[in-house]
């Protein structure tokens, strides 16, 4: 074992040495580099073919390593690679330690890239988290470290890697975030700049300043901790920097921020110029816009979600103002949605047996210590479900999640395509989980889909600057999440909501159906619908989650939704809803006779013990399976061998109920001639 083992590990050794000297031969050399530009130019294109927007890399000027402040170099290796200048382009010690922590823990195998590994990705590889992209990242980063020194690789790399909002290079960022050269960059701008690397959408100062911060700050204690910087340097206040305000930016990047990075896992490995044809509607786009703009209250955010009925997004603002804050709250927030998640409680209730006009009562009501209230404080007594749903009463709620089961609730959110965790306390039916607003969309517009699924999609195809299509996107078919006559059901109840329930200031002038949602405190505003075929779902609320005053989803939410909607369907057909309940078979017995069967199936015994086939006009009794003061319509044939007595009649008291046949297998014995036994 150790002979062979000692062998295949020499011949490992020499098939990397060789093909890493090939590579390193293979390599462009500095110059080359240092005149390409990292990442592609990317024309995305609306439904109707318009040019929405083109984006590409932003560069600033190109820093030689002598140009580059110290402490901007001294940031990026603390952070990214502290090892830097003693590895030869992977890093033994960081990866021995990440087999280690797989090895003794339940985290998965992950090892950070050295600086020369990101280099080799960012300008010959892409993103995909494959073994074999790994293995020629390793291999091209010791190639680069073979061919080209330490400062030439930190040199390149600084003036490449991406720092999100299409800024190339540390002098692009510092312009973009700072308004000044990376020349002039301090301590704490490096600090701040070195930290976006690891998540430029998440960390950017732009995005959200407390994120970039904190980061920040974990740079300085890493530069600190290896002596790099003094610890008066590392106590810098980064709160204080100075950002750049911009103006001006199109909300469509709210879009393309969320479609775009899809296209790493849409398409082939290329550089090349593309155009991306998308979902997105030049005009709604622009209706959403005004719609959150105009109605959103002061200090807070908005966003809305809007999909076609096969899944296609219409439009997408993911905040009042993308300059301000390029956070896209449409589909990364996670928020409560409020009464809005009563959609699956009753969905699970229609699914479990009840209909809209079945009675509920409204009544106080305590679950395992929990004891919901209503928002008017009091209650209506006996109501029905279409009432209950259409004025949100959070008491009926309640009742029938208890009753159907939080676990099944919890499911029918999943089964509709929730993607955050759904907890399974009381509470949840009043919408306690954080959803995203993506997801609640979906989810309604599956019910304006009659129950079947829709998966929200952005890119229709890709072609390259040749009009080669590389990629198109193939049709799918979806399931039935509910049966039809729960989806009418709920479409029943959601109508009645906006007609005369919380949601009437989402009316259109044409059918609507949807769900408010309001959270404790006003912290949170939701309404989410569908009207001709479009589904769509508005969230207002601050950053902050702080309390917003007056913020209900009838209100503000509810108006910003109609003043999209009578733009998005002026040119389209106006839809009826289908909200008949063709009911199966056994939900249309009466009672829970369903429980037991058909009662003709049944035999009974009388007072003395004689077998009565059901349904025989002998004389009155009390009927286990009907309905009080109901009597079954038709009475089923006696035994082959006994005459049938004429309607109405009493059966003689000599006559036998049951064949000799039946009683033999009856009883176990035989039955004599004279009736006894």
């Amino acid at each position: 074992m150790f002979f062979w083992g000692g062998g295949a590990a020499l011949l490992g050794i020499i098939f990397l040495a060789l093909a890493v000297a090939f590579a390193a031969r293979s390599l462009p050399s500095y110059y080359q580099l240092k005149a390409s530009q990292t990442g592609q130019t990317i024309v995305v294109r609306a439904r109707d073919g318009s040019e929405l927007v083109e984006l590409g890399p932003s560069f600033g000027q190109w820093l030689e390593h002598d140009e580059i402040p110290k402490v901007m170099k001294d940031a990026m290796i603390s952070v990214e690679d502290r090892r830097f200048y003693s590895h030869f382009g992977v890093d033994p010690i960081g990866l021995a330690r990440a087999v280690y922590v797989w090895g003794t823990s339940d985290k998965r195998l992950g090892a950070t890239s050295t600086i020369s590994q990101q280099l080799a990705r960012n300008v010959f590889l892409n993103s995909n988290r494959t073994f074999d992209r790994k293995m020629r990242e390793a291999v091209l980063a010791m190639a680069l470290e073979m061919k080209f020194s330490k400062e030439q690789i930190l040199e390149l790399y600084l003036n490449k890697v991406y720092f999100g909002g299409g800024a190339y290079g540390i002098d692009s960022a510092s312009r973009k975030f700072f308004s000044h050269p990376a020349r002039e960059l301090s301590v704490a701008e490096a600090a701040i700049i070195a930290g976006l690397v690891k998540a430029p959408s998440r960390y950017s100062p732009t995005a959200d300043v407390g994120k970039a911060v904190a980061r920040a700050a974990t740079v300085l204690r890493l530069m600190e901790e290896q002596g790099r910087i003094t610890a008066d340097q590392a106590s810098v206040d980064v709160s204080t920097v100075n950002l750049k305000k911009d103006v001006g930016t199109n909300s469509v990047r709210y879009f393309t921020d969320w479609a775009l990075p899809q296209l790493d896992l849409l398409l082939p490995e290329t550089f090349e110029p593309i155009e991306v044809w998308t979902t997105l509607d030049p005009g709604m786009q622009r209706a959403a816009t005004a719609s959150i703009q105009s109605n959103t209250p002061d200090g807070a955010q908005g966003a809305l979600v809007s999909l076609d009925r096969d899944g296609a997004v219409l439009a997408l603002i993911g905040g009042t103002d993308y300059v301000e804050t390029s956070y896209n709250r449409a589909t990364d927030a996670r928020r409560q949605p409020g009464s809005a998640f009563k959609l699956f409680v009753y969905l699970a209730a229609l699914e479990a047996g009840y209909t809209p006009g079945d009675r509920v009562v409204d009544t106080p009501v305590t679950i395992d210590g929990w004891t919901p209230r209503n928002s008017n404080g009091r209650n209506v007594g006996e109501t029905n479900l279409r009432t209950a749903f259409a004025y949100s009463i959070n008491t009926v709620a309640a009742q029938l999640g208890n009753e159907v089961g939080f676990g099944t609730v919890a499911s029918m959110a999943r089964r509709f395509g929730i993607t955050t965790p759904v907890k399974t306390y009381p509470s949840m039916v009043l919408g306690t989980s954080e959803t995203r607003l993506i997801d609640m969309t979906r989810a309604f517009s599956a019910i304006s889909a009659k129950g079947k699924s829709v998966e929200p999609y952005g890119i229709v195809k890709v072609t390259t600057a040749s009009g080669e299509t590389i990629y198109e996107r193939e049709k799918k078919d979806p399931s039935q999440l509910v049966p039809d006559y729960v989806a009418a059901g709920i479409t029943d109840l959601l109508q009645t909501a906006v007609n005369t329930g919380t949601g009437r200031a989402a009316q259109i002038g044409r059918p609507v159906a949807g769900k408010t949602g309001t959270t404790n405190s006003n912290k949170d505003g939701y309404f989410v619908g569908f009207s001709s075929g479009v589904t769509t779902g508005v969230w207002m609320g601050r950053d902050d989650n702080a309390r917003v005053g007056g913020l209900q989803g009838g209100t503000a939410p509810a108006r910003a939704f109609a003043a999209y909607m009578r733009v998005a369907v002026k040119d389209r057909q106006v839809e009826e809803f289908d909200t008949e309940l063709n009911l199966p078979e056994w939900q249309l017995e009466p009672d829970d006779e369903y429980l037991f069967g058909n009662p003709d199936d049944y035999y009974f015994i009388d007072e003395q013990g004689n077998l009565v086939e059901p349904g025989r006009p002998d004389e009155p009794r009390d009927d286990p399976f009907g309905v009080d003061g109901e009597r079954p319509n038709s009475t089923p044939p006696l035994a082959p061998d006994t005459p049938p007595a004429p309607v109405g009649d009493a059966v003689p008291e000599d006559d036998q109920a049951a064949s000799d046949d039946f009683l033999e297998q009856a009883t176990g014995g035989a039955a004599d001639p004279e009736g006894d036994q």
